[in-house]
C-alpha cells in the first residue's frame, strides 16, 4: 500500500534512510521535506511495516525526485516500481512536463530503474557527493 507521510513515519523513514544511503539525510531534513508546500512524500507499506519512501518536489513545470529507497530485505518485489509511478503520476497531475534526479554513477540498480521509467542522462555533477563520487543527471520529459 502507498500512501502519504504522516509525522508518525518519521523515525522509520530516517531509520531507512541511514539503511540504504552512505550520506543519509538526518531526521530533520527529512521532516523539512514533509512539511514544504511543494514536497510530496510517499511510503510502501507491506503489513504495515515501511519498506520503501519516496519525496518528490513539483514547482510549476518541474519535478525533481529528491529521494526514493527500498529497504533491503524487500527489494526486488518491484517496490521502487510502484514508488516511481506514483511519483510520475503526481508530478503530471500537477501539471509538470520533466522530471529531474540524480544519482550515484555507481548506483547500477537505481539507474536502471530510472532508465525503465523514461530518464535519460544530460549530465554529470564532479565531486557531487560527501565522499567524492560523481552524480549522473537525468530526466524525463512527459
Amino acid at each position: 500500500m502507498i500512501r502519504a507521510w504522516e509525522e508518525k513515519d518519521l523515525p522509520k523513514i530516517a531509520e531507512l534512510e541511514r539503511e540504504c544511503f552512505s550520506d543519509p539525510w538526518n531526521e530533520q531534513a527529512l521532516f523539512s521535506s514533509f512539511t514544504l508546500p511543494f514536497s510530496h512524500c510517499f511510503l510502501i507499506e507491506d503489513k504495515g511495516q515501511v519498506c520503501g519512501y519516496c519525496i518528490l518536489s513539483v514547482l510549476f513545470e518541474d519535478a525533481e525526485v529528491l529521494n526514493i529507497a527500498v529497504s533491503k530485505e524487500y527489494r526486488k518485489k518491484d517496490y521502487g516500481g510502484l514508488l516511481m509511478e506514483n511519483m510520475l503520476e503526481r508530478a503530471r497531475a500537477l501539471g509538470a512536463t520533466q522530471c529531474f534526479l540524480e544519482v550515484r554513477e555507481s548506483n547500477a540498480a537505481a539507474i536502471a530503474l530510472y532508465t525503465k521509467y523514461g530518464f535519460l542522462q544530460y549530465g554529470i555533477r564532479k565531486n557531487y557527493y560527501e565522499d567524492g563520487e560523481n552524480a549522473l543527471t537525468m530526466k524525463k520529459i512527459f
